[in-house]
């Protein structure tokens, strides 16, 4: 294990996600979402595609058990990415990056109900703070009564990021019964494919022209997604998840920068709050679970008959 490898890579990752995120909000009040995914999905192909080749997983990569577990989570990614970039151009980048942290919550709870994983009051206590957080971000977008059309707009914004946080986690659920059977390497190619089929079909409801910087723009972020994604999944090879996973809230430092300099967003001091007790939640839960691997794999070997 090479844990500062591995933290360095994880640090690269959500810098090159964050960085594709300002990069979709700058271009948000011309491009559709919809339009968006497809060039965040079709120029992220390239990329994983050298990935698998530089790997020698090409042929195993593209081998699949179960196309229509590949389509199943294509069509869930694919909507958790549309409601998060549209949720993009109507929130501020600091909120939308705090209520995404919903996911992992949400995952918890999803995982004990449809994968009968154990789940402790420790956890569940856990995932209640999250969601204490979540409602400190959302408070001020609850009040509907006498909203302006900004207030309309920002409150359907944080509706529609958390349910991408919601279809997100569904994805991660179906991601853990895949790899029971199917390459990694695989799981992120597919997705690309079908997400890039996928947004297609929202075509009719309006795409647009772009000009060439925005063009350009548009196809960095595929490649900003593709790079993020690999070195993802790079990070996890050098070192444990509990040690890498947290670096995922490094992305509230990143996005605040950016806020403040790119977009001049300034988070308010309610919104932090929320974020921290989101952020402690997610730190919380991932400790809890590298504590109960370890467990798992003492258990085990105290079951394991000797010589065998």
């Amino acid at each position: 294990m090479q844990p500062i490898t591995g933290i360095l890579l994880k640090l690269l990752a959500v810098a090159s996600f964050i960085v594709m995120s300002s990069l979709v909000k700058h271009v948000s009040d011309t491009i559709p979402p919809g339009q968006t995914v497809f060039f965040r999905s079709f120029f992220a192909i390239p990329v994983i595609f050298v990935w698998m080749y530089l790997r020698k997983d090409l042929s195993q990569g593209l081998s699949v058990v179960s196309p229509k577990a590949h389509v199943f989570r294509g069509l869930i990614g694919t909507s958790a990415m549309i409601c998060g970039f549209a949720g993009l151009g109507m929130l501020p980048l600091p909120e939308v990056t705090a209520l995404g942290y919903a996911a992992p919550l949400i995952t918890v709870v999803l995982a004990a109900i449809f994968l009968h994983e154990n789940v402790g009051v420790f956890r569940y206590s856990a995932v209640g703070l999250g969601m204490l957080g979540v409602f400190v971000v959302l408070e001020p977008r609850l009040t509907f009564i006498g909203q302006t059309h900004l207030e309309t707009t920002a409150a359907l914004g944080a509706m529609l990021i958390l349910f991408g946080a919601l279809c997100s986690a569904m994805a991660q659920i179906h991601v853990r019964q895949m790899v029971q059977v199917e390459r990694t390497a695989s799981i992120v190619f597919y997705f690309s494919l079908t997400s890039t089929v996928v947004s297609l079909f929202t075509i009719p409801f309006g795409w647009a022209v772009p000009d060439p910087l925005t063009a350009a723009i548009l196809v960095v972020v595929g490649l900003l997604g593709g790079v993020g994604q690999i070195l993802q999944t790079s990070s996890y090879r050098y070192a444990p998840a509990s040690v890498v996973a947290p670096f995922e809230y490094a992305s509230m430092v990143f996005s605040i920068l950016i806020g403040y300099f790119v977009f001049s967003e300034i988070p308010t001091p309610q919104m932090l709050v929320g974020a921290g007790l989101i952020i402690a939640a997610g730190v919380i839960i991932i400790l809890r679970e590298a504590q109960l691997g370890l467990e798992r794999t003492k258990a085990r070997k105290v079951k394991t008959p000797v010589g065998t």
